[in-house]
């Protein structure tokens, strides 16, 4: 077969796995490993092709923080949380949504928005259990939240800590430029949750009452535990914001925070190991075969290239089309090889014309971040909320997700594009 069949071959198998994804009627996780695997049989990738298209940082880092959530569960920390919010919000449904939401989106910006998924979720899980009410709500104004988040800093998502590599781009550049609007974005949306989930997010009063009254502290039945696992936490939590500096890259740091708390915890790696999400984690490695099919058949390449034809090197109109083109794309392609294929492209481009290129690194971070809540595949906190809550019960399908997600998509990213040319391109 010639390239321009590999090329058709690789994008039908990528669409129809994304169309199988979105009926809902297969299992999504023996979908994405089916169409990674066609891939391969087909040799439209080789075997160490599809391996090394898997990110086995991001699989590890997963891998290592449900680990260590696995163990901090143990000791009843989340019940206490949990009860702890509820109080904070009078147990008022509408009040406790903006509380999670904005506490997620904070958090994501801290640490990145995949570990503070797998912290919040089990938090969300147990409060919505305790009030009588559907989580599912909590969850995806909880997705939505955590990729505001992570926009804001050079932490917070994968494609800003790529792009503040490339560019040479610090912190505080990011808190500068992209902070100041996802803020604004994060606050809004989570008012918008609470007034779209009002008429189901309705507590019984006689239960409110009760929970109010519960003892906080009566949650946590394992203090030493509690006592090791935090100090383990922290410490893995400032490895990943300190990992510039010490050289030890995040999943490696994850890893290690959860070997070192299993061995202090004195728990056996296999009642540990029985509870990571091998679902999620498998989804994870199909999708990520499956794209890298798409890239090297240059269907990512060939997207990123039309944008800058099409803008005929305009700074104006091509920083409008990054954003967009990055925003759609990261809704449902893995923004991580967008990203990285759109980085060396926008390097030429001031190279060859001589535009100032500075206003595109912000359209494509922007773009990249916000748009991965388009859908439930757009980006890896996305994936992972939802394997947790399909774990204990609770079934967010793509339609469910796409109906209230996508629509709150497109106003960020359009909120975000006022900003961008009030910023930079006027």
């Amino acid at each position: 077969m010639n390239e321009a069949t590999y090329f058709f071959l690789s994008l039908a198998i990528f669409i129809g796995v994304y169309v199988l994804i979105i009926m809902d009627r297969l299992d999504r996780t023996l979908v994405a490993l089916a169409g990674g695997l066609l891939m391969i049989f087909l040799q439209i990738i080789n075997q160490e092709e599809a391996i090394h298209a898997v990110d086995f940082d991001t699989i590890t880092l997963l891998i290592g923080m449900m680990m260590i959530v696995m163990v901090m569960r143990l000791t009843g920390i989340f019940e206490y949380l949990a009860i702890k919010m509820l109080k904070i919000s009078k147990a008022d449904p509408q009040r406790l949504i903006i509380l999670l939401s904005l506490i997620t989106g904070i958090l994501s910006g801290l640490l990145d928005n995949v570990t503070t998924i797998m912290l919040i979720i089990p938090i969300t899980l147990s409060v919505a259990k305790d009030l009588k009410l559907d989580p599912i709500p909590f969850i995806i104004a909880e997705i939505f939240s955590s990729n505001i988040g992570g926009t804001a800093t050079l932490i917070g998502d994968p494609p800003n800590i790529m792009i503040g590599s490339e560019v040479q781009l610090s912190f505080n550049d990011f808190l500068l430029n992209n902070a100041v609007i996802a803020l604004p974005i994060l606050i809004v949306t989570s008012i918008l949750f609470s007034l779209l989930y009002k008429r189901i997010l309705v507590a019984d009063e006689s239960v409110k009452q009760k929970l109010l009254e519960v003892d906080e502290n009566e949650a946590i039945h394992d203090p030493v535990l509690l006592r090791k696992s935090l100090v383990i936490f922290c410490l893995v939590i400032l490895g990943f914001i300190f990992n510039a500096y010490i050289h030890v890259e995040s999943a490696t740091i994850a890893l290690s925070g959860a070997v070192a708390l299993i061995f202090l915890s004195g728990i056996s790696s296999e009642e540990i190991l029985v509870e990571v999400e091998w679902k999620t984690i498998f989804f994870f490695i199909g999708l990520f075969m499956l794209v890298g099919g798409i890239e090297a058949t240059g269907v990512i390449e060939m997207l990123a290239e039309k944008v800058i034809q099409l803008t005929g090197g305009n700074l104006f109109s091509t920083s409008v089309s990054i954003l967009w083109v990055s925003a759609f794309a990261s809704a449902f392609i893995d923004n991580i090889p967008f990203v990285a294929t759109m980085i060396p492209m926008i390097t030429d481009m001031g190279i060859i014309s001589g535009m100032d290129v500075y206003p595109l690194w912000w359209a494509l971070s922007l773009g990249a971040c916000l748009g991965g809540n388009g859908t439930v595949i757009g980006a890896s906190a996305n994936v992972v909320a939802i394997g947790l809550a399909e774990g204990q019960g609770y079934k967010i399908t793509f339609k469910n997700y796409f109906r209230v997600a996508f629509p709150f998509m497109l106003m960020t990213v359009f909120v975000a594009m006022i900003y961008l040319i009030l910023r930079f391109l006027v």
